[in-house]
C-alpha cells in the first residue's frame, strides 16, 4: 500500500465501475504479455524493511511523524501505525559484492534513523513484533495520519461489518476482539523484490512459494503478542485475522481470506491478477482516468492503476508486481514471508538464502512444485509459523520412489537447500566471499538451532524463573533484544538471558 490514495465515500456504482476498469487493465496486462513489451533481465532485487519506534523502557512509541520530519529522506516513510516506520533500499544488481553493499548502506540508514529518534527519546527495533505491545496500542487512534490508513481502515471494518476476532492458539491461547485493523499494525516485515520476466515469473513464485516453509523456520523472530506466547511466528496467524473481512459465516463456506497463501503453483503471473480479480471483491475502488487499452493502441505503456491498487489489497505471501520503470515496464516477486531482524546481518543472510535457493529452484529440471502438491507447500508454512526452527516439514524425497517425507527443517536447509543456494548465487555472480559469509549465518543458525524466536523465549523464560513479572520480563527481554541488534553480532551468537546487574563496589 505505498500508493497515494484520496477519496471520499464510495457510492453504490463506484464497485461496478471500478470493475469494469480492472478488466480492461487485466486485458491490457495479457497484451502486454502476449506482445512482449517487457523489460529484458536485469537481474534487480529491493529490500524494504518495516521497523518499530521504542523508548529506553522498551515500550512502544507513538511518534512516527516527529521522528520522520527530523529523518526528512525519502528513503523513510510511514506504515500503518504510528509506532511504524519503513525503510527502503535502492534497487541494486544481483551480483559483486550487493550483500556486503547493502549491509552497509543499510548500517549507514538504520544508524542515521536511530540518532534522529534519539532527538525525541525513542529508538528504532528491527523484530517481528515488539513483545511489549500493549492491546491499548493497536486501537484506530494510533493509526498513522493519512488518508489511505483511514480509508482502508474504513473499507476493511465496512466490509467485514462487525468486530474483528483475533484467536490464535499456540503456546498459549490469545483470545480478543478489535474495532479496526490496527493490530495488524503489529507485523513488522522484511519485503524482498526480485524483478523478473514474464518467461520466469512461475517457475520463480512457485519456487518462492516452496520455500516459504524454511524462509520462516530459520527467520521466525514474532513468538509474543499482547502478553502471550503464541506461534514462533504469529505475525501470519495475526495479519490474516487482522485483515479479515470475512464474518464467520464466509468463512464456513470457504470464502478466501485477503491474507492468502493461495492455492495452486501457476503457470503465468497473468493467473495471479486474474484470481486478484476473480475472488476479491474491491476495498478501494478509486478509478483512474487512463484508458489502459486505448493507451496500448497509441504505442504507450498503461499504468494499471487500479490493477496495481487492487492488488497491494490482497495480501499474498508472495505477491505479483507490475512496475513501470523509463517507460518500461516489468514484473516482480515481492517475498513477504520474513519478519524484521534481527540484526542487519541476519536480514541481509536471510535474503542471501532467499535469492539463492530461488534461483537454483526455478532453474531444476525436475521443479520442486512438480514433484510436491500445494497443499504440502501449504501446510509447511504453516507447521513452520507455529514450531520454526524446530519445525519439521514434509518434502520430495530423492530417488526413485519419489513421493514427500517429513525432515526436520533444520536438516533440509543444511543437507540440501544451502548448496543450492550456494549454486543459485554463484548463478547470479555473487562474489564467493559474500556468499559463504552469509550463507555460513544461516548455517550456523541450524547447526545452533536458534533465531530471533528461540533467543526472546528462552532469555524471557529465564527472567520469570528469576521471579520478574510476566510484563517486567518482557520488557527487559526487549531491551536486552535492542541492545544486542545494534551491537550487531547475528543472533545465532548472541547470549542467552538477561545481562546479570553488575555489583556496586
Amino acid at each position: 500500500m505505498g500508493e497515494k490514495v484520496v477519496a471520499g465515500p464510495f457510492g453504490l456504482s463506484d464497485r461496478q465501475l471500478y470493475r469494469d476498469k480492472l478488466r480492461q487493465c487485466l486485458a491490457g496486462l495479457e497484451r502486454l504479455l502476449e506482445e512482449k513489451r517487457f523489460d529484458r533481465p536485469k537481474n534487480l532485487m529491493g529490500v524494504e524493511i518495516e521497523l518499530n519506534l521504542v523508548g529506553a523502557d522498551g515500550l512502544p512509541r507513538m511518534m512516527n511523524a516527529q521522528v520522520l520530519e527530523r529523518i526528512a529522506s525519502r528513503d523513510f516513510q510511514t506504515e500503518l501505525a504510528m509506532f511504524n516506520l519503513e525503510v527502503n533500499i535502492a534497487p541494486h544488481r544481483l551480483g559483486g559484492r550487493v550483500f556486503d553493499q547493502l549491509s552497509e548502506e543499510l548500517r549507514t540508514s538504520l544508524a542515521y534513523a536511530d540518532r534522529k529518534a534519539g532527538e525525541v527519546d525513542a529508538g528504532i527495533v528491527m523484530i517481528g513484533i515488539l513483545p511489549t505491545l500493549d492491546r491499548d496500542d493497536l486501537v484506530s487512534s494510533n493509526l498513522s495520519a493519512g488518508d489511505r490508513y483511514t480509508l482502508l481502515n474504513d473499507q476493511i471494518v465496512a466490509a467485514r461489518g462487525e468486530d474483528f476476532t483475533l484467536d490464535i492458539e499456540g503456546v498459549e491461547r490469545l483470545v480478543c476482539t478489535s474495532k479496526s485493523i490496527a493490530p495488524e499494525a503489529a507485523c513488522t516485515s522484511v519485503q524482498l523484490h526480485l524483478q523478473v520476466t514474464p518467461e520466469r515469473f512461475a517457475d520463480v513464485w512457485n519456487a518462492a512459494q516452496a520455500v516459504t516453509a524454511a524462509q520462516v523456520a530459520i527467520g521466525a523472530n514474532a513468538p509474543f503478542l499482547f502478553g502471550h506466547e503464541l506461534w514462533r511466528e504469529s505475525r501470519p496467524p495475526l495479519f490474516q485475522q487482522s485483515t479479515d473481512t470475512r464474518p464467520p459465516e464466509l468463512q464456513a463456506q470457504g470464502v478466501r481470506p485477503r491474507t492468502w497463501f493461495g492455492e495452486r503453483w501457476i503457470s503465468s503471473a497473468y493467473d495471479l491478477f486474474e484470481e486478484n480479480l476473480r475472488f476479491f471483491p474491491a476495498l478501494l475502488p478509486i478509478c483512474d482516468d487512463e484508458d489502459p487499452l486505448g493507451v496500448l493502441d497509441a504505442g504507450g505503456v498503461p499504468k494499471l492503476a487500479e490493477l496495481t491498487l487492487h492488488n497491494g489489497t490482497v495480501y499474498r505471501w508472495n505477491r505479483p508486481v507490475y512496475g513501470i520503470a523509463d517507460g518500461v515496464p516489468h514484473l516482480r516477486v515481492e517475498n513477504r514471508v520474513l519478519p524484521a531482524g534481527p540484526t542487519i546481518t541476519d536480514v541481509i543472510a536471510n535474503a542471501a538464502f532467499y535469492y539463492g535457493v530461488v534461483r537454483a529452484l526455478a532453474e531444476e529440471s525436475r521443479p520442486v512444485w512438480t514433484r510436491m502438491p500445494f497443499e504440502t507447500a501449504a501446510a509447511n508454512f504453516d507447521e513452520a509459523c507455529r514450531h520454526g526452527i524446530d519445525a519439521r516439514l514434509q518434502w520430495p524425497r530423492r530417488g526413485r520412489y519419489g513421493g514427500v517425507g517429513p525432515v526436520d527443517a533444520v536438516n533440509l536447509v543444511r543437507e540440501e537447500l544451502l548448496p543450492l543456494a550456494e549454486a543459485g548465487l554463484d548463478a547470479w555472480g555473487v562474489e564467493p566471499v559474500d556468499r559463504d559469509f552469509y550463507l555460513g549465518v544461516i548455517e550456523e543458525r541450524c547447526r545452533r538451532r536458534v533465531n530471533g524466536a528461540s533467543w526472546q523465549v528462552e532469555t524471557f523464560h529465564q527472567a520469570l524463573d528469576k521471579g520478574i513479572g510476566r510484563d517486567a520480563a518482557l520488557a527487559a527481554t526487549t531491551r536486552r533484544y535492542c541492545e544486542l541488534m545494534h551491537a550487531g553480532e547475528p543472533v545465532h551468537m548472541w547470549p542467552v538471558g538477561l545481562p546479570e546487574p553488575v555489583p556496586m563496589g
